[in-house]
Formats: structure tokens, C-alpha cells, sequence
């Protein structure tokens, strides 16, 4: 068996991607909570929060965290580009060797998700699905319902949920080929990833109850990218031939490599 402990280090790193528009009311809370989090669990870790173009105190807010704790960084954008193309430019920039997105908006516990890190010692996607879905409206609710439906049976997958805060090894999010932009990035990186046979776990994870506002995920534009994405996925799913990647070959460093090399000499590293 190997060592699990020098799979990953002692201490694995984290970089938390914070995509934040107009986040005002809740951006200092949501990073004051993920620097508590890193504490308590000690994960060595940054996080970096994306102003996507936010016209309220939201970059003033970052950046007095930032004078005060050196692991909080910021990335600005004139203008929104959407927590897609956010979370590339984290994933981009990010320093570390697990990647997470944490919206700015305080409606996820850090605490939750963090206590799954040395799952990643095993599997290279963390999945976690919301077990108290009361928090939400019933119309959100079934929302998600018809979406799940929808994405499991259109790619023969069986996901209790796709748009989570999911807890990635980098490295396999850098031979991707395509970055969705929209809401749908997520659900497009766990199809692509899956399917091409990298490991993952799914657990239970408790989500905060929204205080104030409207999520900006359940919006008419939203929806419509959200759709576009799915048809793009669908083409390159079924119709397109350089889609057709071979699923014994896997990025050196996932923990998927290193299981198949330990189990399988037959399956290969990607070198």
C-alpha cells in the first residue's frame, strides 16, 4: 500500500478562488471565513479573490484584507466576465496544488468543504452535494432537480450534484482543452474529467442560508449561457472526433495516475 502521507505532504496547499460582483454585504465575511477555516484545519493555503467588475466597495473590502493577511490576493476586471471565466484566471494564477471556488457571497461554509482535503490523497475530484436542500426555495429546488436529470442522463453519469464548491487537484484542470465561462463551467469540467476516467468522491455538504439578495445564478442571461454550454458539451461529447481523448492516459501527479501505475501497469502516465 502506499503512503498516503507522501502522497500529498504533510500539509496539503489549497488556493481558494473568490469570484466576488457587488459583494459588498458579504465579501469581508466570506473571506474572514475561509482564512478561519484554513486555520483551524492548518491548510497552508491563498486565497484569491476575483473582482469581476464590481461598481460597490467590493475591491476596497479585498484589499484592506490584503494589507492585513498576506494570503489574500486580488485579481481586478474592468468589467464582469462571469465566475466561468473567474475561475480560469484563478486556476491560472493560483500557486498551489489543489484549487477550490468559494463565491464571495458567504452562502458556502469553508469549514465544510475543507475537512474533505485529504480525500485528494486518493481521488483527484472532491464533489460535494447538498444534503439540507431546505435552505432553498422549492422552486430552486426542483431547478436543480430538472438540471441533474438532465445532465445524467444526457452523459450516462449518476452526479447527486454539479455545481458545488469542488475541491480539484490543478493538474488536471490544465490539460483541459476547453474552459467554460458560464455557470455551467463546473458541470463542463466534471463531465470532461469523469469521463476521461480521473477518480472522485462525492460527499454531504451543509450550505448557509442566503440572507440578503438574489443568487445570480437562477437569472434569464444566466440560464441562456447555462444552456449554451450544455450544447456545447453535447456536440463535443458525441460529435466531435478530438473529443475522443484515450481514458488510460492520465496528467503525472493525479492521484488517478498514481492509483492505475500502483494497480494497473497497463494504464499509462501522460507525461
Amino acid at each position: 500500500m502506499p503512503d498516503t502521507d507522501k502522497l500529498m505532504g504533510d500539509h496539503p496547499t489549497i488556493s481558494v478562488i473568490m469570484p466576488a460582483l457587488n459583494e459588498e454585504a458579504h465579501i469581508a465575511l466570506a473571506l474572514q471565513n475561509t482564512l478561519d477555516a484554513l486555520d483551524h484545519f492548518s491548510i497552508p493555503g491563498e486565497i484569491i479573490a476575483v473582482n469581476d467588475g464590481s461598481r460597490d466597495r467590493t475591491p476596497q473590502i479585498v484589499e484592506e484584507f490584503m494589507a492585513r493577511d498576506p494570503r489574500v490576493r486580488v485579481i481586478h476586471h474592468e468589467k464582469p466576465r462571469g465566475i466561468g471565466a473567474s475561475f480560469w484566471e484563478g486556476v491560472d494564477d493560483a500557486a498551489n496544488e489543489i484549487v477550490i471556488m468559494l463565491p464571495g457571497d458567504n452562502e458556502n461554509d469553508p469549514w465544510e468543504i475543507m475537512q474533505y482535503i485529504r480525500l485528494l490523497e486518493h481521488v483527484d475530484i472532491v464533489i460535494p452535494f447538498v444534503y439540507n436542500r431546505g435552505v432553498r426555495s422549492v422552486f430552486r429546488n426542483i431547478l436543480s432537480f430538472v438540471y441533474r436529470s438532465v445532465i445524467n442522463s444526457t452523459f450516462m453519469v449518476n452526479f447527486n450534484y454539479t455545481n458545488g464548491t469542488v475541491l480539484y487537484r490543478k493538474c488536471i484542470l490544465k490539460e483541459l482543452e476547453y474552459r467554460s465561462a458560464s455557470f455551467f463551467f463546473q458541470t463542463d469540467i466534471l463531465i470532461r474529467a469523469v469521463k476521461k476516467g480521473y477518480l472522485f468522491a462525492e460527499v454531504p455538504y451543509r450550505l448557509g442560508l442566503r440572507l440578503e439578495g438574489k443568487s445570480k445564478a437562477v437569472s434569464y442571461p444566466s440560464l441562456l449561457r447555462v444552456a449554451r454550454g450544455y450544447l456545447r458539451l453535447v456536440r463535443d461529447f458525441y460529435f466531435s472526433k478530438k473529443s475522443k481523448v484515450a481514458k488510460d492516459e492520465f496528467v503525472a501527479g493525479s492521484s488517478t495516475s498514481r492509483r492505475y501505475a500502483t494497480e494497473n501497469t497497463l494504464y499509462k502516465v501522460k507525461k
